[in-house]
């Protein structure tokens, strides 16, 4: 009776032995996901400020993990540089961390969003072999190896906003972030006090437009107008802010020197597309001299000769256009006369 006691213990003990280290992970992985919670419920955005123990106990966690980490690499030093694009991709993601917790306010312990800093953390960048900013990584629940399994979000992840990024990580992982919810360009107050001075200076604008003494009557204004939406037109005004493209960049070798053309068909500069557009401008503002205005001129000889200065400046304009055009995509445009004209 006492040996058969005596083996019972053994065999007791010897299971809990056995089943300690799962006990241990279990343990180990709710008190970090508790503490996570805790992290990201002081943050009104949702992000968690990652530190270098708090990122190695994230990566101690045998695979499957209970949860997904997507963390934005960051240097405040950086920020100043005038071509540097890290505090607007940093807002689209607080955006989307945000976005989250909106989106999934009870079930929401799929993924975490965290922000590491380079001089609080210089050790995992070095651990992820951070080489430039910006940079995105996903940490996925099944993991080996950090630097092979951990995936990095390319350039097309951030490129538009929080919509691409958001794209990233559901194509990565099994999480389903929901809608972006964009805080509006106008707040709902100022929307409300520009409908309150709408209505009451509404008579006097009625008033002033019976009479026809307001600007949108003035046929200067709609020329201008017409003009500069021609320019913004032809300037790729639009991609400039879709993709938000910097003015001009800063040369590596020798910070004082600016460049406003990019070489290469990926990329336009902001200043870049200002000056094609310019020249298209002059192009077409020409064209309308000559074909409304100079043909209505008495004089022939001053006719003939701003005719000419027209042609030669719009003929100087095209060429600038086509010669930058090769430069930038390497493609040339040569003249062609078709043989049945020769």
């Amino acid at each position: 009776m006492a040996i058969s006691t005596i083996q019972s213990s053994f065999l007791l003990i010897t299971i809990l032995f056995l089943l300690s280290p799962f006990t241990t992970h279990s343990n180990s992985s709710d008190d970090l996901l508790s503490e996570l919670i805790h992290l990201r419920s002081k943050s009104p955005l949702g992000l968690i400020h990652l530190k270098d123990p708090l990122l190695q106990r994230i990566l101690s966690i045998p695979s499957p993990k209970p949860f997904s980490s997507l963390i934005f690499f960051d240097a405040r030093q950086l920020h100043s540089k005038p071509d540097n694009s890290i505090p607007s991709i940093k807002y689209e993601f607080s955006l989307l961390s945000s976005s989250f917790l909106t989106n999934n306010p009870q079930n929401n312990t799929q993924i975490f969003f965290f922000i590491i800093e380079f001089q609080e953390s210089k050790s995992s960048f070095e651990l992820f072999d951070v080489q430039s900013l910006p940079h995105i990584r996903l940490i996925p629940i099944y993991v080996t190896d950090v630097k092979t399994d951990c995936i990095k979000m390319d350039a097309s992840g951030y490129s538009m906003g929080a919509d691409s990024m958001k794209e990233f990580v559901e194509m990565n992982s099994n999480v389903n972030l929901g809608p972006i919810h964009s805080p509006p360009v106008i707040p709902k107050k100022m929307m409300m006090i520009i409908g309150a001075g709408f209505l009451i200076w509404s008579p006097f604008l009625v008033k002033k437009f019976v009479i026809g003494n307001t600007l949108l009557q003035n046929k200067y204004i709609w020329m201008v107008a017409s003009i500069l939406v021609y320019f913004f037109s032809v300037s790729g005004t639009m991609y400039t802010i879709i993709r938000k493209a910097p003015l001009f960049l800063i040369d590596r070798n020798d910070p004082g020197k600016y460049h406003i053309f990019y070489q290469g068909s990926g990329m336009q500069l902001g200043a870049e597309g200002f000056a094609v557009g310019f020249l298209y401008t002059i192009f077409g503002l020409l064209l309308a001299l000559m074909t409304h205005i100079l043909v209505h001129l008495k004089n022939r000889g001053t006719q003939s000769l701003l005719m000419a200065l027209g042609l030669f400046v719009s003929f100087w304009a095209v060429k600038r256009v086509i010669y930058l055009n090769n430069w930038k995509t390497g493609y040339g445009v040569h003249a062609y006369w078709p043989s049945g004209w020769m």
